[in-house]
C-alpha cells in the first residue's frame, strides 16, 4: 500500500490573467521606451 503524496503548497490561484497582463505592461512599456532611447542615442555615437 502506497500512501498518496501530499503537496505542501495550496492549489489556490490568487492572480487573474488580466492582472498579470497589466503587471507586464506596467514594467514592459517603460522598459521598451528606455531600450529604444538608448539604442537611438548609441546610433548617434557611430555617425
Amino acid at each position: 500500500m502506497n500512501p498518496q503524496p501530499t503537496s505542501s503548497a495550496p492549489d489556490t490561484d490568487t492572480s487573474s490573467g488580466g492582472s498579470v497582463v497589466l503587471a507586464w505592461l506596467f514594467v514592459g512599456i517603460p522598459l521598451a521606451w528606455g531600450v529604444s532611447q538608448t539604442f537611438i542615442k548609441a546610433l548617434a555615437l557611430f555617425k
